[in-house]
């Protein structure tokens, strides 16, 4: 390939359903914009269910049912369900991974050898913990001189960064799959710098295979939404989109807006701090403290991804919050949303993390996620623009070229022209 840019590009991906996950929000923008870069892709997808993301192919793999693989599958699921006998950790401390993973890499398997599509490069997208694309590819040696394995996350959870300290059953024959990944792939792909140092310093692959190819920024125009009840534009609205999992602690910012409302009460008729996702592990915690402070709302219904990205960039504030740790390897699947929505960002995170390398380490608006005081003096300089009426606009050029199609581009001729 070299001196000639790939035409063709076949990706095998877990999900493409926006609504489903960061992770297939994430997948979808990178297909987007490898689509608009100029590549010809064909994408089979694991999402079960019909979907199409313009004028692209897009294949809906179908859940192969006639095996012994799939029986002892749903045997384990329906004595799971109904008897209550969780036989899954025995499964997975002896093979890995669970039988329902096995039938699904089959299914993926396959369907691609049903394939004549001929590509040039063949890109896996993992979401989460969920691998199953890279599984089907590790049995396909026709694809390995052209595969591109991309990792989303750190994997297994064992090797995470603290406070996310948990082995799961299996973690030693998922890292052996890891190895195995890393070793046959022709090229491994991070959206993080500081995870593929992370990855690396974990599995010491060599590093002439990895590149990084951080989460994309696609270009879109506000849809016309109905604003929810709690959301009006010309307030001083501090917007935080996203499931807060375990380790995304709020009390910090929460303490913090509650000092700033103490010292500023006037700002208490127009200030909102706004939570937006799903049931998660703070839930009741949230509906607790907003029950006892009126300006802080939180969503009671699903929103809609279109809705949520419009309400970011009508936002004067997006918060991103990160787990309390000493390094935080993860790019955030929002973290080319908020630079869309070019507003200021409110990171809340180690000092060591991807999304502070990425703004600088002079980045006036990052605090410790427990630092109250810090917290509160950032809210409130941004509160003193608001009231100049100072839009105070991100303006980050660097940022929008870095997680651009055209930055994408160039590093897929990078990939070309490596031996």
């Amino acid at each position: 390939m070299k001196n000639k840019k790939p035409a063709k590009i076949l990706i095998v991906v877990e999900s493409i359903d926006v609504e489903n996950s960061s992770g297939s929000k994430a997948n979808v923008a990178l297909i987007r914009n490898l689509h608009n870069v100029g590549y010809e892709l064909k994408v089979y997808h694991y999402s079960r269910k019909e979907i199409q993301i313009g004028d692209i192919e897009c294949i809906n793999i179908k859940e192969r049912r006639r095996n012994l693989t799939f029986l002892i599958s749903r045997i384990e699921r329906y004595t799971r369900k109904y008897l209550g006998l969780n036989s899954n950790k025995y499964i997975e401390n002896q093979f890995g991974f669970s039988f329902t993973l096995f039938n699904d890499r089959n299914s993926i398997i396959s369907e691609l050898r049903r394939d004549n599509f001929n590509a040039d490069l063949v890109l896996s997208l993992s979401q989460g913990g969920s691998f199953r694309p890279h599984h089907a590819l590790l049995k396909m040696p026709e694809f390995h001189e052209k595969w591109i394995a991309y990792i989303h996350d750190p994997y297994p959870m064992h090797i995470f960064p603290p406070p996310y300290t948990y082995s799961e059953p299996g973690w030693e024959q998922k890292i052996k799959f890891v190895n195995k990944v890393f070793n046959t792939a022709k090229y491994i792909a991070f959206p993080s710098k500081l995870l593929l140092e992370w990855m690396h310093d974990h599995y010491n692959f060599d590093m002439e295979k990895a590149v990084v190819i951080p989460h994309q920024l696609n270009k879109s125009t506000n849809k016309p939404i109905d604003y929810p009840s709690f959301f009006q534009p010309s307030n001083f609205n501090l917007i935080h989109a996203g499931n807060l999992l375990w380790g995304r602690d709020p009390k910090g910012l929460i303490q913090g807006f509650q000092k700033f409302l103490k010292i500023y009460p006037e700002a208490k008729t127009h200030a909102r701090l706004i939570f937006i996702g799903g049931k998660n592990h703070y839930s009741d915690y949230l509906k607790k403290v907003s029950s006892i402070t009126k300006e802080i709302e939180i969503s009671q219904d699903y929103m809609a991804f279109d809705q949520v990205n419009t309400l970011q960039k009508q936002a004067f504030v997006n918060i991103i919050l990160e787990a309390k740790a000493e390094v935080s390897p993860f790019l955030p699947g929002k973290f080319p949303h908020c630079i869309h929505a070019n507003r200021p960002i409110l990171l809340l995170g180690p000092s060591k993390s991807e999304c502070r390398r990425l703004l600088g380490d002079d980045y006036f608006y990052w605090s410790e996620i427990d630092d109250i005081e810090k917290v509160f003096l950032t809210i409130e300089s941004l509160y003193i623009k608001w009231k100049k009426n100072d839009l105070c606009e991100l303006n980050r050029t660097d940022l929008d070229y870095y997680l651009s199609k055209n930055h994408l581009s160039e590093i897929l001729d990078s990939i070309r022209e490596k031996p």
